[in-house]
């Protein structure tokens, strides 16, 4: 019996967002619905300027584990913070959703990682992130018997940025497929897939990653072309499942040769992105570790995106399981 259904691997971050209009973004050197990676001292002037914020757990692997028991599904969780009063205010969140979380913190500096996110009246997000207790993150963190027990390991191409992460990551996924299990992971950010696109390929062409999410732009970035078709004809060959969202055309799901298109789920307003893809892979992956179909999967990923971005903040305030049930997709 497996312990867990899905082990998430990712930075552990608390977002500071805030509305802004597209000329703050302009001032300040943002680049618009990017993830920038910023230093101490950037993160403190970003933060004296912002307008009134929230403060939130975040974290992109972190929103995927709070989605997966949020739909009553057994999430643990890998990812470092520091004994201050943001990596505080992360373990306590975490813990609340009902996730595993047992990742020693880091005792002293660097503090625990914020990023702050800027939210423009399009309701796209432009994220700004000091990685901070972040890049502790390593092979000492690796717990075997979480590796060896979940269903399937999850984790976020943001990790590649910090050098000690790809050991642990490495080290989980052999823990993992030693115990028959899968590795899953998200390629993050077309900026983060630019930067690794040699790394990324050779984990999925070794078999290190079975199941891959993307959009549509991370995936043409991957291979180089401005042709959806043609990149997801590339990634059907690269690995055994590949999720790839289109915002508001929904989804397609790739397993050898079978397609599988899934319409978005309605929604009344657009408020804020941030956690879209994070909550989609939560829906998919909750429904994939219960044995159900790639439809059904993507019908449960694209119900806990539409909802997650509704609202501000990346991690569900709704019961996703009882919202798939009132859905009749449980």
């Amino acid at each position: 019996m497996s312990q867990y259904d899905v082990l998430c691997i990712g930075n552990a971050i608390v977002d500071i967002i805030a509305q802004c209009d597209e000329a703050f973004l302009t001032d300040n050197g943002i680049i618009k619905g990017a993830m920038n990676l910023i230093d101490a001292e950037r993160a403190e002037l970003l933060y004296q300027r912002m307008g009134p914020a929230i403060e939130a757990s975040g974290g992109s692997a972190g929103n995927t584990a709070a989605g997966i028991a949020s739909f009553g599904g057994r999430a643990a969780y890998f990812g470092k913070v520091a004994k201050d009063s943001l990596g505080e205010i992360f373990s306590h969140d975490i813990h609340a959703q009902g996730v595993a979380f047992d990742t020693k913190p880091l005792d002293g500096t660097p503090p625990t990682a914020r990023s702050m996110i800027f939210v423009t009246p399009d309701g796209e997000r432009s994220m700004n992130t000091y990685l901070g207790a972040c890049v502790e993150l390593g092979p000492d963190d690796v717990e075997a018997d979480k590796a060896s027990g979940a269903k399937v390991t999850y984790f976020e191409g943001y990790l590649w940025d910090p050098p000690l992460a790809k050991e642990a990551i490495r080290m989980t996924a052999a823990h993992a497929h030693a115990a028959g299990r899968e590795v899953s992971m998200t390629l993050s950010d077309s900026f983060c897939v630019d930067r690794y696109r040699g790394e990324f390929l050779e984990l999925m062409r070794s078999g290190t990653v079975d199941i891959v999410f993307a959009n549509s732009h991370e995936i043409k970035s991957l291979y180089e072309t401005s042709s959806f078709d043609e990149a997801l004809a590339h990634i059907r060959k690269d690995c055994k499942i590949a999720a790839v969202t289109r915002s508001e055309k929904g989804s397609v799901i790739v397993r050898g040769d079978e397609t599988v298109v899934i319409k978005a789920t309605e929604i009344r307003e657009l408020v804020d992105t941030t956690g879209a893809g994070d909550l989609y892979a939560a829906g998919f992956l909750y429904g994939y570790t219960q044995g159900r179909s790639l439809k059904d999967c993507g019908d449960l990923g694209s119900l806990a995106a539409g909802l997650v971005i509704q609202q501000i903040g990346p991690r569900p305030r709704q019961n996703l399981k009882r919202e798939a049930e009132q859905a009749g997709l449980l």
